[in-house]
């Protein structure tokens, strides 16, 4: 019987090979130079062309139309997110009427653009101003602010009702059989064992969700309702100075890079037993 009396010495990890380049890493590279190329080209025009006296006169000016929109997106999400409940609830119902309704309100408001959705509320009900005074709701029909907000909560209901229905339904049956054999009530099963992993699911696409309601509220602008974009259309008709378009993508993107940023660190949080 033989034994080694001798450990063999480490050895260093064999080397690597370059990868030789391909045609398809060499057109990646260009295109990333070609957009690096394009940012310091954005940032130059922006310092070489910068005016002290256009940022105090219309800085205010995009710092309250940026929480115009900051309020507006928060509000329709926030109302959007409760409307959305009894919806997936209807969707998921077995009541061929609650059933075909939802379905419905799903599929217009999924499928028409959120412009025109605003235009029908801010147009079309105030074609019927008297009806709507007849009843005492003309304060809200007649300001553009509220027929915006309603828009986008109807809006964006049918989709988080969508989203809400998906990860109910991906959550497996033998959670609610396992629940069953516990003996829980319906009533505490959803709310303490289908929701939560339903909720989990569901926290990407209600991201993804809030940066396109963030990127879509820039449409109110056109009913008059003055939030970042509206209020730089007013500062271009006074400058035609293209630039305060160029600041307005600044500050969309910097909304939605750090909407997704928070996101991500939340969304790490409540999976954080997920990860292995």
């Amino acid at each position: 019987m033989s034994y080694a009396t001798e450990l063999i010495a480490p050895r260093p990890a064999p080397v690597v090979p370059p990868k030789p380049p391909t045609a398809g890493r060499m057109i990646g590279y260009a295109g990333l130079a070609l957009w690096a190329l394009l940012a310091l080209s954005l940032i130059y025009m922006m310092v070489s062309n910068w005016d002290t006296d256009k940022f105090v006169k219309y800085g205010p000016r995009y710092l309250s139309g940026l929480w115009v929109t900051a309020t507006l997106v928060f509000a329709s999400i926030l109302f959007g997110a409760l409307l959305s409940m009894p919806i997936a609830f209807a969707r998921m119902s077995k009541n061929q009427v609650l059933n075909a309704i939802s379905y419905a309100y799903v599929y217009v408001f999924r499928g028409t653009p959120l412009l025109a959705q605003i235009y029908l509320i801010y147009y079309g009900f105030g074609s019927f101003r008297p009806q709507i005074e007849a009843v005492g709701l003309w304060w809200f029909f007649r300001e553009a602010w509220y027929c915006a907000l309603l828009s986008m909560t109807m809006n964006t209901a049918a989709y988080q009702a969508e989203i809400l229905r998906g990860a109910i339904q991906s959550v497996p049956n033998g959670q609610i059989e396992g629940a069953k054999s516990l003996g829980l009530s319906p009533f505490v099963t959803f709310w303490k064992v289908i929701l939560p992993q339903a909720l989990i699911v569901a926290l990407r696409p209600y991201g993804n969700e809030i940066v396109l309601m963030i990127k879509g509220s820039a449409v109110v602008a056109v009913v008059t309702v003055l939030d970042l974009m509206g209020q730089t259309r007013y500062t271009f008709s006074r400058t035609f100075d293209y630039q305060a378009y160029l600041w307005a993508a600044v500050f969309y993107l910097s909304i939605v890079e750090t909407m997704r940023h928070v996101w991500a660190a939340l969304e790490a949080r409540l999976t954080r037993h997920l990860k292995r």
